[in-house]
């Protein structure tokens, strides 16, 4: 067989396997998307409430990506969590207590390597809504776990690739 058609033939399967990849990362986001609003109907907790529709799409979009690993999936939103609390608990539902809080977050993440971008958001919705010790254990250190054993799942089993490389 020619090289070039060797070559293109290898071009072809590469194209269809990423084709492949980018459906079955959107069809998980989607699908955890569904999970999480159908979860938060059942609990009656407000969805606006829960920080994990960008990390869905963040980890199920390009999982191998390093904010999407384990350790800034979790660690990221829990101690982002954890800033928001202390921030409010000290100061009170403030603007500049809330930004403030967002960007001590980002730094805490930064200076652990569990940055997780979507997880920013944790701190803002904390202090707008003065919540308490227990928003950390649920909906984030819960959500988190569930998001990360679901993404273990999807990726492993559906998108048939190794996630994650490596846990922390």
């Amino acid at each position: 067989m020619p090289t070039g058609i060797v070559v293109a033939v290898s071009d072809a399967m590469r194209i269809d396997r990423q084709f492949g990849m980018m459906v079955a990362g959107a069809a998980g986001g989607s699908l955890a998307i569904g999970l999480m609003y159908v979860l938060s109907l059942q609990t009656e907790f407000p969805l606006a409430a829960i920080p994990f529709a960008t990390s869905i799409v963040l980890v199920t979009g390009s999982p191998e990506a390093l904010p999407a690993r384990p350790r800034a999936l979790v660690g990221g939103h829990v101690l982002s969590a954890v800033v928001g609390v202390l921030a409010v608990k000290i100061a009170g539902p403030q603007a500049w207590v809330a930004a403030l809080a967002v960007g001590l977050a980002m730094l805490a993440m930064l200076a652990t390597d569990s940055f997780h971008p979507p997880a920013g958001i944790n701190p803002l919705i904390i202090v707008m809504n003065s919540m308490s010790w227990g928003f950390v254990l649920v909906p984030v250190a819960a959500g988190a776990l569930l998001l990360l054993a679901y993404t273990f799942l999807w990726t492993n089993i559906v998108r048939r690739t190794r996630w994650p490389e490596r846990w922390w």
